[in-house]
Parts: C-alpha cells; structure tokens; sequence
C-alpha cells in the first residue's frame, strides 16, 4: 500500500513542476512581448513630504515673505544685548 502511495505522491509532484514550468514560462513571454520604454520619465519616482512615492512631481513650496525691517530691528537689539553682556 505504501508503493502507491509513492507513486501517486511523486506524480503529483511531477505534474506540479511541470504545471509551474509552463507558467513561468508563460510569464517570461509576456513580459518579452510587452514593449520595453526606457526612458527618463519613465523611470523617475518622487517622493512627498510623508514619503509617499508619486508619478507626479511635488508642488513648489509656499515662501512666506517676511519684512525686511523687522528682521534689521530684531539684529539690532540681538546685538545691543550681546554688548550689554560683555
């Protein structure tokens, strides 16, 4: 009983190999019949600001503008202090 057993094991073993033999070879096909596009664009990924990938590039960030005067105003008093504290 255990002799046929064997046999039967070994021939599903065997038709499972060929059957998985036959789609790889399917799919090796498939992908040699499909055009090949190498190009830049094709190949470029970007990454967002959560690390997300996209085809898409990221919009240009927003600047914020800031009055020049102010920031004179803050390094004035920054610097009177710092000679206030030699």
């Amino acid at each position: 009983m255990s002799k046929n057993q064997n046999t039967f094991i070994k021939k599903q073993k065997a038709e499972l190999k060929k059957r998985k033999q036959k789609e790889k070879l399917e799919k090796k096909l498939d992908r040699k019949s499909q055009p090949k596009d190498g190009s830049l664009d094709n190949m470029i990924a970007y990454v967002d600001e959560f690390g997300n990938f996209s085809d898409t590039p990221p919009e240009p960030p927003i600047v914020k503008k800031t009055n020049p005067t102010q920031t004179n105003q803050n390094r004035v008093k920054t610097n009177q202090n710092f000679k206030n504290h030699e």
